[in-house]
């Protein structure tokens, strides 16, 4: 671990703090199975920042005739995104969770917020810091089962969204740490 440190369950990458869930917890998304609930369910939407705001934005002509009648009406109601009860800007939801953006094929815009990209991993600013955490959701068992079918580690399956959002040099800072942290007996 080069430049990594260890502080019990949480593993330093970089200016990243990791859970050790995400090396040691096996995940990947059966869609097939639960239909993308990650996209229907919860208190809030996922997470965005002003440059994903706008990026949205900047889609939202295209796909408005993608959208249903209720989320056209959030959106001219309050905007793509609004801050949570916790102070984080998300994305606009209708009713008790379903996102805005989520068509009958899936989500309707061109990218994805990096934290959509990144579920089940959540992200927190803790100072200075960012910290990585592993989001255990019951709707998510299938993906958990098909993970394990598969021993595919969480860090592997969302290789792509943690290279989108720290980088390639990150990531292998990361797969480092993994291998070692794995080899020192856990």
């Amino acid at each position: 671990m080069d430049s990594s440190r260890s502080f019990g369950n949480i593993l330093m990458v970089g200016e990243v703090l990791v859970h050790t869930d995400i090396i040691t917890t096996c995940f990947c998304c059966d869609i097939g199975k639960c239909g993308g609930r990650c996209c229907e369910e919860g208190d809030a939407g996922a997470p965005v920042t002003l440059d994903e705001i706008a990026y949205i934005e900047d889609q939202l002509d295209a796909i408005w005739p993608g959208l249903n009648a209720q989320a056209q009406s959030v959106i001219d109601r309050q905007g793509v995104a609004y801050t949570d009860p916790e102070g984080e800007l998300v994305t606009s939801i209708v009713g008790s969770g379903d996102c805005c953006f989520r068509g009958p094929k899936g989500c309707l815009l061109k990218e994805r917020p990096v934290s959509c990209h990144l579920y089940p991993i959540r992200e927190k600013k803790l100072g200075p810091l960012v910290g990585l955490n592993y989001h255990r959701w019951a709707i998510c068992k299938d993906g958990v089962a098909l993970g394990e079918k598969l021993k595919l580690p969480l860090y592997k399956f969302l290789r792509e969204p943690l290279i989108r959002r720290f980088g390639e040099a990150w990531y292998a800072e990361l797969e480092e740490t993994a291998e070692a942290y794995l080899s020192s007996g856990y």
